[in-house]
């Protein structure tokens, strides 16, 4: 029996799409582990802990790891030679953020009854005003381009403290605007040396997150999806 040029079709738009769906699960080989590239960044994957709104370990997060694209990570590492020189290192939260990381934030988002994490990281907006401002159905972070992250200090005995950027990271609250005015002068001093430095080396901010910036060279296109291990 000949088969149509439509049943042809249909099958190779199955196959196209099946192996979309597949890559998308796999680590490309121009994705890198950021300590590999940078040497003395702190990393603390928020997300791979209970340390976070959610309360639990985030689906996908399986390492406390800073996965991202190499584009981003050699800008990265220029950042932090930068800051190296001026007694700062960078302390990244997070970094490529697997779509099946994002569902766990919606379903979260959802459900209403659960605000056990309302008075440390949202205490004065409604859980049910948190999307699409600042939880989305998908972010720029599955795509590889995007990090959140902050500054440490260098103290005298060597050791490194974070500085105080005015609100904790993932605070869900103006207060966490890059601008916000409340903020007093040391705080507003270390959210622009960080966006500052951030600009020149190519990444863009957000204004209403002051630890979230994504590098100019993001396509925009791909979602990913495999985790981060």
């Amino acid at each position: 029996m000949p088969i149509s040029a439509t049943a042809i079709a249909l099958a190779l738009l199955f196959v196209s799409s099946k192996a979309m769906a597949l890559t998308a699960d796999q680590k490309p080989p121009e994705f890198v582990d950021l300590s590999r590239v940078v040497a003395n960044v702190s990393v603390d994957t928020r997300y791979a802990s209970d340390n976070n709104f959610v309360g639990k370990p985030i689906t996908g997060y399986h390492a406390n790891k800073c996965i991202i694209h190499k584009t981003a990570a050699s800008d990265l590492k220029n950042i932090s030679a930068e800051l190296a020189r001026q007694g700062y290192r960078l302390k990244v939260f997070d970094c490529y953020r697997p779509e099946q990381a994002v569902a766990h934030f919606m379903r979260w988002a959802q459900d209403l009854t659960d605000v056990a994490t309302k008075f440390e990281y949202y205490p004065n907006i409604d859980k049910a005003d948190l999307v699409p401002d600042y939880i989305a159905a998908r972010s720029g972070h599955s795509r590889g381009y995007t990090i959140d992250l902050t500054l440490e200090q260098r103290q005298a005995d060597g050791s490194y403290k974070e500085v105080d950027m005015g609100s904790p990271f993932d605070m869900f609250d103006p207060l966490s605007n890059m601008a916000d005015p409340r903020v007093n002068q040391a705080q507003s001093k270390h959210r622009y040396l960080l966006k500052n430095i951030m600009n020149k080396h190519h990444f863009s901010a957000y204004s209403m997150e002051w630890w979230h910036f994504t590098h100019e060279s993001d396509p925009k296109t791909n979602y990913w999806n495999f985790p981060v291990k």
